[in-house]
C-alpha cells in the first residue's frame, strides 16, 4: 500500500470553486481500481489550506490515476489557483 499526503493552499477567492471541483475528483477517484481511500480535509484554523490523503494498492494504481481525465483536468485547474507549491509526502505501510 502507498499513502500520499498532498498539501495545497488555495487562493481565498477560489476556495468555493476548488471545493466544487474537488467533489468531482473525489467521486471519480474513489471508483478507480486500486484506490483504497481518497479524502480531502481543510485546516479549520486556516481556510484554504487543504490536505488530501490518498491510499493506493500500489504505484501502478497511482500512475494510472495520474493519467485519468478527472485528475488531469483537476490538476490543470489547481495549478492556476494554488498560492504555494504543492507538497507531497509519500508514505508506505
Amino acid at each position: 500500500m502507498v499513502i500520499l499526503q498532498v498539501q495545497m493552499t488555495v487562493a481565498a477567492e477560489e476556495r468555493e470553486m476548488f471545493l466544487a471541483k474537488s467533489t468531482t475528483l473525489l467521486s471519480a477517484t474513489r471508483a478507480e481500481e486500486g484506490n483504497i481511500s481518497y479524502q480531502l480535509f481543510e485546516n479549520v484554523s486556516k481556510p484554504g489550506k487543504f490536505v488530501m490523503l490518498e491510499e493506493w494498492q500500489d504505484e501502478q494504481a497511482i500512475d494510472l490515476h495520474n493519467q485519468t481525465e478527472h485528475f488531469t483536468e483537476f490538476f490543470a485547474y489547481a495549478r492556476q489557483v494554488l498560492v504555494e507549491p504543492v507538497k507531497i509526502n509519500r508514505l508506505n505501510d
